[in-house]
């Protein structure tokens, strides 16, 4: 569905949302975003000087994305189409093109589409964007939460320039909010009410980074408190247990895993440990966490302290079994022990050769002396004739034995580190490998 927007015409409309209400109308209003919107700044250089170009502006929700299309719209006088990709299809689309052919021929203004949620669009409505870009017809400011890379068609990204938008300061927001205290037309001025330091910084860290999520927040305290002081009682009773940003599946959710694995690969625990308390604060799931940590077990220590994969296992147990905060507790803990455990990569550096050779070889057949043979035609057919018993051989090991298949040489894929419990593993597997040396110059 296109809809026109003629915010600068309208009247400010007292049943609109406070955040609605106060959204910059100029430059001076915006906050935040000082890396692309502050002087000589690319896109600051660009509403200023009238060029516009397609874009995409990529960020968390209550960053601007919406604010800053419409001051592109208004410093260059086009036409404002908005659409919600939810909502819209290959119709409206058509829609919007045919709205902008009749502002070029009747008012000589150009035209700017804005798509909210643009990576919503499938293949096919993203693709029918791309002639309307090439012949200048739209100009498209596409907004979206999700990374571009991994959500839009490179066909489409390559028409625009991608914005990375960051999230509100603290301070912003605090002026933000002082704004809307004051502002006697949009705002709240008009009640003549203050806000305590207390529950200003209770509205500032529950919005964490989000404008639009603190003005909701003022707006609602403004309506709870009794007297002309907001204090931080309100805003509480507003807050209640309201989650941080996390946005399962999305960007905030991967970084934020990304940002505890790397921190037990780098071990720092005390990092780990914040990580690993952000996502359960937000609301991640903990048998994902207790997924995730196994994984780390494996790959970043793996034989250097094998306890790790079992204590981890043990408290993905806990957390099965008595569910929480006792599981998130046994989490926690896992977690500190792989931060602080010996790191090796070499469990899986090892797994992946091996299966890159498995991948991109032939279907090696089991050479005979390795196979079974539990009947009288097996035996007869040779298998396992020449198998020599590693239990009966001197130290257990069958010098000289080949494991591979026939003709494969052998490939030496695990290399143990020199840290923790691989010390002794690479000392052991030199000295085996000093038998087979021996063994096959004995042979010779």
């Amino acid at each position: 569905m296109v809809e026109r927007d003629l915010f600068q015409e309208e009247e400010v409309d007292r049943f609109r949302p406070l955040a609605d209400r106060m959204r910059p109308r100029t430059l001076e209003e915006f906050r935040g975003q000082e890396h692309i919107i502050g002087m000589g700044k690319p896109l600051r250089a660009l509403i200023e000087s009238d060029h516009l170009h397609s874009m995409i502006l990529w960020g968390p929700p209550g960053t601007g994305k919406t604010t800053l299309a419409r001051l592109l719209a208004s410093h260059s006088g086009a036409c404002f189409l908005k659409m919600s990709a939810v909502l819209a299809g290959v119709k409206d689309i058509r829609a919007a093109v045919d709205e902008a052919h009749r502002m070029r021929a009747m008012a000589r203004r150009g035209t700017l589409l804005f798509i909210d949620e643009v990576h919503r669009f499938n293949k096919g409505q993203q693709d029918a964007l791309l002639p309307h870009l090439e012949d200048g017809t739209l100009v498209l400011v596409g907004a979206t939460t999700e990374n571009p890379s991994f959500e839009l068609n490179n066909a489409l990204l390559s028409r625009a320039r991608t914005y990375l938008l960051k999230s509100l300061e603290p301070g912003d927001l605090a002026q933000l909010i002082a704004c809307a205290l004051c502002d006697r037309e949009r705002g709240l001025g008009a009640r003549a009410l203050s806000l305590t330091p207390e529950a200003l910084e209770l509205i500032i860290q529950s919005a964490d980074g989000d404008a639009r999520r603190a003005l909701n927040l003022l707006e609602i305290s403004s309506d709870l408190c009794t007297g002309n002081v907001i204090d931080a009682q309100a805003v509480c009773e507003v807050v209640g247990s309201r989650l941080r940003r996390f946005d399962k599946g999305g960007d905030t959710f991967y970084d934020q895993i990304s940002a505890l694995h790397k921190s037990v690969r780098g071990s720092a625990p005390d990092a780990a440990l914040y990580w690993l308390c952000r996502m359960l604060d937000g609301g991640c799931d903990p048998f994902y966490i207790a997924r995730r940590l196994l994984r780390m077990a494996s790959e970043d220590i793996g034989n250097a302290d094998p306890r790790a994969l079992e204590i981890t296992l043990n408290a993905w147990e806990v957390q099965h079994r008595l569910g929480s905060p006792e599981g998130e507790l046994a989490l926690a803990q896992a977690v500190l022990f792989l931060a602080a455990a010996p790191k090796s990569n070499a469990v899986y550096k090892a797994y992946n050769s091996a299966m890159e050779d498995v991948r991109n070889g032939a279907s090696a057949e089991v050479p005979l002396h390795l196979r079974n043979a539990p009947t009288q035609l097996m035996r007869e057919l040779g298998y396992g004739k020449t198998y020599r018993y590693a239990h009966d051989e001197p130290d257990g090991y069958a010098a000289g034995e080949h494991y591979f298949p026939d003709g494969m040489p052998a490939r030496s894929y695990y290399q143990p580190v020199a840290r923790g419990l691989e010390i002794k593993i690479a000392e052991k597997m030199a000295r085996l490998r000093e038998l087979d040396r021996q063994f096959a110059e004995q042979e010779s």
